[in-house]
């Protein structure tokens, strides 16, 4: 007999807001007085979450379910009109409803507490949370409606523990992540989605009997199980709202005096299409299991991977190539019906003693050219130790990116630039994606932030604090007085991170360095220029806001020129302590 359970999260919205903000921290402050005593050692006993810490001493955030919460909602622009769209059940305990306009909800509770509702963001995050419960709780998992999802738990119950069970844990599960969550069970995706929204505790488990203390306890905390072929006993007491009918056939209802289920389910059913359609029997029939009700189950992306097996293992690198190139060119079929590119790939092979030899392959743009990716892998063939022989061979997708078909139209006809992508994905695959990159100029005074790394062909992003191409060209032919015209040369070579010097002899306030010791040899200074002053950027760190460094160009007796600063003025104590630095050399 089928079994299907509804998970109803009231305050899937509010939720939401709350578990985000409780990934942040609270301010020292928030949080009292660190407590001056050693902690007992009770206090230490391990298995704590993150953030239980806060809960236990009562700090923190109040989740959203809580009765003494602070008063929160989101809204939404509806035309001119912005209205309520969810509720916390502290605004909801104080008459704020959704539908409800926000000037009149500030008019009520001046402390109320307004977000901005996103849809978007909370379908996809119950999609997540859908494809969670598929994977560890049933295959079959469907949306519902904008807060609830339907588990088709049938044959999967008895590997929980039983349906009692099953949806105790789920819920229990969702609590602990702060979602406040109800679920009920039934032989109907519609008696369950009517039992999770409108079920009381008493009365909604199985029939004729009554329920047990066991099966109240479970009512009170959200969770609902209906004997099977029970669900039509559950469902008499219930209003007809649930069976999700739409405003009209409700206010028809109304105008009859029809409140309940069982009234519905008692009028001749004739009569009752003629005069409301077939709406109305449709999603009574669904929920009594007179009528079929299929889910569509949500369908997680599968990886895309090829893979070949022998009867008779392979050991040469002639042959391991000879079935690449077969390999390549299923997986270029598949990446185009999925209409992605590959940007990262692993070439699997494994061996008769079942030892697994793995290329990692990147790519610097999305790619499902057949042959550039049997390249790549061909000229790492060698790497792979066959053993006693290689069985399998296979090509997994690790990371893709849409690629749709490109027009080409008259630029055949143009003279095209050079592709660099084969280019850099041989020298990335031979020496480390790592260490291949370019610079981009930041907008910053402080070296070692005013430039950044970026892979080799990425499109420079719409960052204002970003300089375009032909701004790094045109650089020297600034002003002076333009904001990023380099005042002072600076070196060719600008260490990582600088490095302390020893044994420096320098004047003070504003005289470069006599001589100094880096990397243990001694340099004796023959001329300099300087200080180029730079400070802190305050709005980056507060501890920078009185920073300061003097940069100096120094030459010694052999004529190699260095970048050195001073951390400090010389003057003030809160500057700078005085040690010297190199930052870079020239030439």
């Amino acid at each position: 007999m089928k079994r299907v359970a509804s998970l109803y999260l009231p305050h899937w919205s509010i939720d939401r807001v709350v578990r985000s903000e409780r990934r942040t921290p609270p301010p020292p402050d928030a949080l009292g007085p660190a407590p001056i005593h050693a902690p007992r050692p009770a206090d230490r006993i391990t298995g704590w979450r993150p953030g239980a810490r806060w809960a236990k001493g009562g700090r923190g955030v109040v989740p959203a379910f809580s009765p003494g919460g602070t008063p929160l909602v989101t809204a939404h622009k509806i035309g001119s009109r912005v209205q309520i769209a969810a509720v916390s059940p502290a605004a909801a305990a104080l008459g704020i409803a959704p539908g409800m306009a926000l000037t009149q909800a500030r008019a009520s509770v001046p402390g109320l507490d307004v977000r901005d509702a996103d849809p978007v963001g909370d379908r996809a995050d119950l999609e997540r949370l859908a494809f969670a419960l598929a994977r560890r709780w049933t295959p079959i998992v469907a949306i519902a409606d904008p807060d609830s999802l339907f588990l088709d738990i049938t044959g999967v119950s008895h590997l929980h523990g039983g349906e009692t069970r099953m949806a105790g844990r789920i819920v229990r599960m969702l609590a602990r992540i702060g979602i406040a969550a109800r679920i009920a069970v039934a032989d109907t995706s519609g008696a369950a989605w009517a039992l999770a929204h409108y079920g009381k505790a008493s009365g909604a488990h199985s029939a004729p009997h009554s329920p047990t203390s066991k099966d109240r306890m479970d009512g009170e905390r959200g969770i609902i199980v209906v004997s099977p072929a029970a669900h039509r006993a559950a469902l008499s007491p219930l209003p007809v709202a649930a069976l999700r009918l739409d405003d009209e056939a409700l206010e028809l209802l109304d105008r009859l005096g029809i409140e309940r289920i069982d009234e519905l389910l008692a009028l001749p059913r004739a009569p009752l299409v003629r005069r409301f359609g077939a709406a109305i029997t449709r999603r009574l029939d669904e929920a009594t299991g007179l009528a079929a009700e299929p889910l569509t189950p949500i369908m997680p992306q599968q990886p895309i991977s090829v893979e070949r097996r022998f009867a008779e293992p392979i050991a040469t690198a002639e042959a391991i190539d000879h079935w690449l190139g077969g390999l390549t060119g299923e997986l270029a079929t598949a990446l185009a019906r999925e209409g992605l590119g590959a940007r990262a790939l692993l070439f699997v092979a494994e061996r008769l003693d079942h030892q697994a030899q793995v290329l990692r392959i990147g790519f610097a743009r999305a790619t499902r050219d057949a042959a550039h990716i049997r390249r790549l892998i061909a000229r790492r063939i060698e790497e792979i130790e066959p053993g006693y022989g290689i069985e399998t061979l296979a090509l997994h997708i690790r990371r893709a990116e849409p690629l749709g078909p490109q027009t080409l139209g008259a630029a055949l006809a143009e003279k095209q630039t050079p592709d660099l992508a084969p280019l850099v994905d041989a020298l990335a695959n031979r020496i480390g994606r790592a260490r291949l990159w370019r610079q981009r100029p930041v907008e910053s005074d402080v070296p070692e932030r005013a430039v950044a790394a970026t892979p080799p062909l990425d499109p420079p992003a719409g960052d204002p604090t970003r300089l375009k191409l032909d701004d790094v060209r045109r650089l020297d032919e600034r002003p002076p007085d333009h904001p990023w015209h380099p005042r002072w040369p600076r070196p060719v070579r600008l260490l990582h991170r600088p490095e302390l010097l020893d044994h420096v002899l320098a004047e003070l306030p504003d005289q470069p360095p006599r001589r100094f010791t880096w990397r243990g040899e001694r340099h004796q200074v023959v001329r300099g220029d300087g200080p180029e002053r730079i400070t802190g950027e305050w709005w980056r760190r507060g501890a920078e806001r009185d920073a300061v460094r003097d940069y100096f160009r120094v030459e010694d007796e052999a004529g190699r020129r260095f970048w050195l600063f001073r951390r400090g003025d010389g003057v003030r104590p809160e500057t700078g302590d005085l040690g010297w630095f190199i930052h870079g050399t020239f030439g």
